[in-house]
């Protein structure tokens, strides 16, 4: 037996992370040693001693090895769950600890049956019972089960314990219940720190920014002080009302306080500016920084890429000393959302050669990206090796996205597949399969999804009707354009932006209603885009009206005089109109600007790379057999077409 005690009952050993108290006087060699045990062998080795001495029957032997069960990181609960059920007499704390280590595994359900059965036993449950409880609820969909414990609490005669009514306030927040949340704040007479946090991070995490901030300072007028992470929360409502001042005075408090201002106080800081869109404010936070660390860098990457200056950003990401998905996400997304989807993807290529695994939100954006590029295979890649292989859960953001990339890449049966086999549809969701019917020609498809949507209690939105009136264009459905344009805004409260006149023009100038279209001009709010006046300029070279289409070109030529669609759109309607002089004008219009016809061309993917090819193009590497097969089939064609 000594060798054991003596292995064990060193006083120079740490606690373990699983042992929180700090003032017990113990005496007996075995119970030292369970005070810094730290691998299950050695409680094993431990709790046979106990055993032997009948110790493991008295409840606080018995409860010191509950507590390394419960608390040890993954929780041991199936041993626990053996030493509970020894116990001719388990107290209080033995069902807390039960309770709490059932709470951090993957079996909440089991806390609450020990909780149910604490409130059965002649053993009264105390404050921590509650609080363990409540954690437990949080981990259920179902927000009845903690309102029971809720009841319990009140029944109990807990319902003034400062930290049950927090616990409450935190399970209602977690739950989304917002207004019961703030019913128990409001009923806690002594509100200390974690009660103002909890509720200003209620309100903010809701995205009610505007009462966080109000909580925030009614918080000021209290005598409880913030600390570092109140400010950080209110840091995140500032973000989400986007009125930068409010971001600025938060950061003069912080100033002026003698806060504990850590590295993630100042990356909220940094975060704050670079989201409202003052560089110069979140540079001189970062510079200022002693100490950085990835989230630092991350936050100021982010911060340049959102205000377009991408170089800058990408020589951050460059100097990085240590990189995280956040990081390549970062770059990805400025690259995505700056329609350079090219770069993004190089970018995404790299990120796996690197052997850094993606995030969602990293997913999404390259998904974007291979729909403005048209890159399919990459797409359909994306979805076989981290969706089906490592069977990646897909939240309803991403799934949305790989609809956006295989509807505008033309594949729509998938794009409806995954929208069909949606078990929860946003808005989002919608748009993106009603757009890519409409963007295909499929219009009377894409009313009928509309007319789906609408009967499923999802409310249209703006971008809805973009798609369904891009629908009725490219299906010619006239009537059916004018009655969704007007109910836009009598039926659904929704003011028509330039989009949607553009498509409205289009449609009518599609079927040569030039007169319509131009007293839909004359009402308009506001001016025509280049996308509209483009329709009518179109509209008017097939319909042969040169009146508006002067108007037309000259207000496109006044928003884009360098594009030379324009210049030949409009010497095309002169000349179906014999007026050769204005040909000429248009002509020469073109010489003096040096404005020179932008050639088209046409691309193929291979194997993930595009190939462009102009106009009896000669440079690509394999030119002469590209000709030749080209040769074969002309030959072939005129074969069979002779016979």
């Amino acid at each position: 037996m000594a060798p054991l005690l003596l292995r064990f009952s060193s006083l120079s050993r740490p606690k373990p992370t699983w042992n929180s108290n700090h003032n017990l006087l113990i005496t007996n060699q075995t119970l030292v040693a369970m005070e810094s045990c730290s691998s299950m062998p050695e409680l094993k080795q431990i709790q046979a001693q106990l055993t032997r001495t009948g110790l493991i029957f008295h409840c606080f032997p018995a409860s010191r090895v509950l507590a390394f069960c419960a608390l040890s990181n993954p929780p041991q609960m199936p041993h626990a769950r053996l030493v509970f059920a020894q116990s001719p007499q388990p107290n209080t704390f033995m069902y807390n600890t039960m309770i709490r280590g059932y709470t951090r595994s993957t079996l909440p359900s089991m806390a609450l049956l020990y909780f149910i059965a604490l409130m059965r036993e002649p053993v009264e449950p105390d404050a921590r019972s509650f609080v363990f409880a409540l954690k437990a609820c949080e981990k259920f969909a179902c927000v009845s089960v903690g309102e029971g414990v809720h009841s319990l609490v009140c029944k109990l005669g807990f319902e003034f314990d400062l930290v049950v009514e927090n616990s409450l306030v935190h399970f209602y927040a977690e739950h989304g219940r917002v207004g019961c949340a703030r019913k128990v704040f409001d009923e806690i007479p002594q509100k200390d720190i974690f009660s103002w946090t909890t509720m200003i991070d209620v309100y903010a995490r809701s995205g009610f920014g505007f009462e966080a901030f109000r909580m925030f300072c009614l918080m000021r007028t209290s005598d409880v002080r913030p600390n570092e992470v109140t400010m950080i929360t209110v840091l995140s409502a500032c973000l989400q009302i986007g009125v930068l001042n409010l971001g600025k005075s938060v950061h003069a408090i912080i100033e002026k306080s003698d806060f504990n201002v850590t590295v993630n106080l100042l990356n909220a800081l940094v975060d704050m500016y670079g989201k409202c869109c003052c560089v110069g404010s979140a540079r001189k936070v970062f510079d200022g920084m002693e100490t950085k660390d990835v989230f630092s860098w991350t936050s100021l990457l982010n911060a340049y890429a959102k205000s377009g200056d991408l170089e800058l950003a990408r020589q951050i990401f460059d100097d990085m000393p240590e990189k995280n998905a956040v990081s390549w996400s970062s770059m990805i997304a400025g690259y995505s959302q700056a329609n350079q989807p090219d770069k993004a993807l190089e970018m995404f290529r790299a990120m796996v050669a690197a052997s850094v695994e993606p995030i969602d939100a990293t997913l999404v954006s390259v998904l974007s990206s291979c729909a403005q590029t048209g890159c399919l295979d990459l797409g359909r890649w994306i979805y076989d090796h981290y969706i089906l292989e490592k069977q990646i859960i897909v939240g309803v953001n991403l799934v949305n996205a790989f609809i956006d990339m295989y509807a505008k890449c033309g594949d729509l049966s998938t794009a409806a597949k995954l929208f069909n086999e949606m078990p929860k549809r946003n808005s989002v969701s919608w748009n993106s399969i009603i757009t890519g019917y409409a963007i295909h020609g499929y219009g009377e498809e894409a009313l009928s999804l509309f007319e789906q949507m609408k009967s499923e209690g999802v409310l249209p939105d703006d971008i809805t009707f973009v798609g369904v009136l891009s629908a009725c264009n490219h299906s010619g459905l006239v009537a059916k354009g004018r009655k969704h344009f007007e109910e836009m805004k009598t039926v659904f409260g929704i003011e028509p932006r330039v989009e949607h006149y553009a498509c409205l023009i289009d449609l009518l100038s599609r079927v040569g209603l030039l007169e319509d279209v131009f007293e839909l001009v004359k009402r308009m709010p506001m001016e025509p885009d280049a996308a509209g006046w483009g329709a009518i300029l179109n509209a008017c070279r097939i319909h042969g009206n040169v009146e508006l289409g002067t108007c037309a070109g000259d207000k496109l030529l006044g928003l884009d005089p360098g594009d030379s669609g324009i210049y030949i759109l409009l010497s095309n309607l002169y000349a179906g109109k014999e007026k050769w002089n204005e040909v000429k004008k248009v002509r020469r219009m073109m010489r003096e600007r040096g404005v020179k016809k932008t050639p088209g061309f046409s691309s193929i993917e291979v194997d993930g790379k595009f190939h462009e090819f102009l106009s009896a193009d000669k440079s690509h590497i394999l030119s002469e057999e590209i000709y030749g097969i080209l040769d074969v089939l002309y030959i072939q064609f005129r074969f069979k077409h002779r016979q």
